[in-house]
């Protein structure tokens, strides 16, 4: 689908390189984060995926993929996963976020997709689009975990996609703090050294785990968004822990 308006831009193998990425802005100095995102997204760009954001060097854009190469534990034939909405300020309440959301749904439409589904929440949580938002174009709750996350979908003929069953199921072996990630997000090195830091002064055993391949995304042991965390066996959360504060009520819990 082409871009339909000049003040949107979509990501390609040809400016992927010149382009901001929008969580993180850095005029001097590269990112880490950065980089290590620029990296996974070109070999996504080739399956499908799609960045598009505000033409400015803000934080305003809309990703998501072909579901079948959507690296999340969701099974479905056909439809598109977004993985993240967001117009951060000052670009709230301009229309944005409804601008990328409707060329989201247009695109789906036009490649002949049986819908667009995403990641929501009983409850609102963080680093999560705004499900009220999602629902006022008619996404709707079509599979949930006893964890309090939701797959919210809106279907075109019908047909919906599920979590997998190890999604469901919430549960490992082990019982040390265990956090799966990949490189999607820009914020991803900053968490995982706050929580490294964190338990190497405070001695809590630590074991962080990759997640490199889209079989394994498909086949992860709970939902996922590019980071999870379990703690006791239990799935806990997707929310990044870039605050210590968060990751101590983590390791509070019994």
């Amino acid at each position: 689908m082409e871009n339909a308006s000049p003040d949107f831009i979509n990501l390609t193998p040809q400016n992927l390189a010149q382009e901001h990425l929008c969580c993180i802005i850095r005029s001097r100095k590269p990112h880490p984060g950065v980089e290590a995102k620029r990296q996974w997204l070109s070999e996504r760009l080739q399956e499908g995926h799609v960045f598009r954001k505000l033409n400015v060097k803000g934080c305003v854009f809309i990703e998501y993929a072909p579901l079948e190469t959507a690296w999340v534990p969701v099974t479905g034939e056909n439809f598109l996963y977004i993985y993240c909405l967001w117009a951060a300020s000052p670009y709230k309440g301009k229309g944005y976020g409804r601008a990328l959301m409707e060329y989201c749904i247009a695109d789906a439409r036009e490649k002949g997709k049986s819908g667009v589904c995403m990641l929501g929440a009983q409850k609102q949580k963080a680093w999560l689009t705004d499900q009220s938002f999602a629902k006022s174009f008619g996404f709707k709750a079509v599979d949930s975990t006893d964890s309090g996350y939701e797959l919210l979908t809106l279907s075109f003929d019908g047909t919906v996609p599920r979590f997998t069953d190890c999604a469901r199921a919430s549960k490992i072996e082990s019982r040390e703090l265990t956090i799966y990630y990949d490189l999607q997000c820009p914020y991803m090195g900053q968490s995982i050294e706050t929580v490294r830091q964190y338990c190497e002064e405070q001695e809590v055993p630590l074991s962080l785990v990759p997640v490199d391949t889209l079989e394994q995304a498909k086949n992860l042991p709970c939902v996922f968004n590019n980071w999870a965390v379990f703690y006791r066996g239990t799935f806990q959360t997707v929310n990044l822990l870039l605050d210590v504060e968060n990751l101590k009520r983590i390791l509070k819990k019994e």
